[in-house]
C-alpha cells in the first residue's frame, strides 16, 4: 500500500498524453490533483477508460478560480459536496475536493473538506475504486485496492454494513461490480451485509434502481449474479415481476445468441428476466424513457417466421429492431449461423427504402368512397393484401380491389350474408 511505481509506464500511457486531462490537472497544480476511481482501475486492468474523475486537495472555490483563470468553463455540479465539472477539449471532467463524511443521511452526507488523501480514500465504497494516480504514473493505494482489482475481488472499504447504511444503492453496486469485475465467489462479508440490508432498497428511487440494473445487465454474463441476487432476496425488492425461473433460462439463451452475434443489449436482457405480459408495466414503473417503454411493450407478441418473405413482412409491420428483439427472446431453435443470416437480412432490409404503399385516401375518394370509417377499413384491407403479396401488388390492381370492395359496401346485404365476406384478407 502507499505509493506504487511499478505500473508507471502503463498509467502514463493511459493519461499523460491526454491533452484535455493534462490541461485540467496542470491548471489545478500537478501536486494537488490526481486521477481517481474507475479510470485508474480500468487502466490498470487493461480496459477501455471512459469518464475520468479527478480528486484535489484544493477547496471548491479555489478549483473554480484556477480553472477559470486557465480559460475553462466550469459547472458547479455539486458545490456543497465539493464537486465541480470542468469542460476541457469539449469533454467533461468531474473534480471533487478531498473530503470525509461527518454525518450520513442515507445517500446524502454532511461532509468536511480535507487535505488528507487517506481520509478521502476511506470514505469510498469499494477498495478497487479508491485508487489514485498522477501524471507521472505513480499509483496511490491506501486500502489494498490494487490487489483486489487484479484478483477480481469486490470488497467494501471498512464495515460493509456501514457503507450500505450510507447509501443503499451500494447493494446494487456491489452486485454490478461483481458482474463486471468479480472472479470466483463474492466476498462473503460484503455479500451477507447486502442480503441482510436488502429491505433498504425499498427507499431508493426507481430511477436509481433502473440505471444501476441496466448497468449490471450490460456485463458480459450477468446470469450468475442475477441468480445470486435472486437467492439472496434482492430481486424481490427491485424486480418483483421477474420470471419464476431460478436458472434464468431465457436470459441464458438470449446472452448465448447475443454473444454469437457480437452484440449485447441491457434493455433486451431486462425483458428476458421479466415474465411475459409484464414488460410494458415494468417499463412504466421504472420510469424508462418513452422510447424504452415503447420498445419493451413491442417485445411482447408473436415471434415472426424466419423465411425471407415473412421477415420482410414483419420488418415492414414492426420494424427490423423489434423483429430482432422478438427472435432473440423467442424459444425457437436457431443456430448461430441462422441467426447471423437473419440479422444480415434485417440489416439489408433496413438499408433499402421502406416500401411505399401506392394507394391513398385521395385515390379512394376518386372512386366515390366517402371519407370516414369505410375509407379507413378499405385502406386497411388493401394494405393487408399488399403486404401479403410481398409488396408486389400494383397500384392499379389495388384500385381494382378497392372498387370491387366499394361496390360491395354500397349493396344492401342479403339476409344471412355480410357484404364484407367477399373480400377476405
Amino acid at each position: 500500500m502507499g505509493v506504487i511505481t511499478r505500473h508507471a509506464d502503463l498509467l502514463k500511457r493511459a493519461f499523460a498524453h491526454d491533452r484535455a486531462l493534462v490541461a485540467v490537472i496542470m491548471a489545478l497544480g500537478a501536486d494537488q490533483a490526481r486521477i481517481v476511481g474507475g479510470a485508474v482501475r480500468d487502466a490498470l486492468l487493461g480496459r477501455v477508460v471512459s469518464d475520468i474523475d479527478i480528486a484535489t486537495s484544493l477547496d471548491p472555490r479555489m478549483v473554480m478560480d484556477r480553472l477559470r483563470a486557465a480559460g475553462m468553463k466550469t459547472v458547479p455540479t455539486g458545490l456543497a459536496h465539493g464537486t465541480i465539472t470542468a469542460i476541457s477539449g469539449h469533454r467533461p471532467f468531474e473534480i471533487t475536493t478531498l473530503r470525509h463524511d461527518v454525518e450520513s443521511f442515507g445517500r446524502h452526507a454532511l461532509v468536511r473538506f480535507t487535505g488528507d488523501w487517506a481520509a478521502d480514500a476511506a470514505r469510498r465504497d469499494f477498495t478497487m475504486n479508491a485508487l489514485y494516480a498522477d501524471l507521472d504514473g505513480r499509483l496511490y493505494d491506501e486500502v489494498g485496492g490494487l490487489e483486489d482489482a487484479q484478483k477480481g475481488r469486490v470488497v467494501f472499504i471498512g464495515d460493509p454494513g456501514q457503507r450500505i447504511a450510507e447509501d443503499a444503492l451500494r447493494i446494487l453496486r456491489f452486485f454490478r461490480f461483481h458482474a463486471h469485475y468479480g472472479r470466483g465467489e463474492p466476498d462473503r462479508e460484503s455479500l451477507q451485509a447486502a442480503i441482510d440490508l436488502a429491505d433498504r432498497l425499498d427507499i431508493l428511487s426507481v430511477e436509481r434502481i433502473r440505471a444501476e440494473s441496466l448497468k449490471l445487465l450490460a456485463a458480459a454474463d450477468p446470469c450468475p449474479v442475477m441468480m445470486l441476487m435472486d437467492r439472496g432476496g434482492i430481486l424481490a425488492h427491485i424486480l418483483p415481476e421477474k420470471v419464476p425461473d431460478p436458472e434464468f433460462g431465457v436470459l441464458r439463451r438470449l446472452i448465448a445468441r447475443e454473444t454469437s452475434l457480437g452484440i449485447g443489449d441491457p434493455l433486451r436482457r431486462l425483458a428476458a428476466v421479466i415474465r411475459v405480459g409484464a414488460r410494458a408495466h415494468v417499463g412504466a414503473r421504472l420510469k424508462c424513457s418513452g422510447a424504452e417503454q415503447k420498445r419493451l411493450a413491442a417485445m411482447e407478441g408473436p415471434v415472426p417466421a424466419c423465411d425471407p418473405p415473412s421477415l420482410g413482412r414483419a420488418a415492414y409491420a414492426l420494424g427490423g429492431p423489434t423483429v430482432l428483439d422478438r427472435l432473440l427472446l423467442g424459444d425457437q431453435e436457431m443456430s448461430p449461423s441462422a441467426l447471423a443470416a437473419i440479422r444480415d437480412q434485417l440489416d439489408a432490409i433496413a438499408a433499402r427504402p421502406r416500401p411505399r404503399f401506392p394507394v391513398s385516401g385521395a385515390d379512394l375518394a376518386a372512386l366515390g368512397v366517402p371519407a370516414g370509417p369505410q375509407m379507413g377499413e378499405i385502406l386497411g384491407l388493401l394494405q393487408k393484401h399488399w403486404v401479403a403479396s410481398d409488396f408486389s401488388l400494383s397500384r392499379n390492381a389495388l384500385l381494382a380491389l378497392a372498387e370491387k370492395q366499394a361496390d360491395l359496401k354500397s349493396e344492401k346485404p342479403k339476409p344471412g350474408k355480410n357484404a364484407g365476406d367477399s373480400f377476405d384478407a
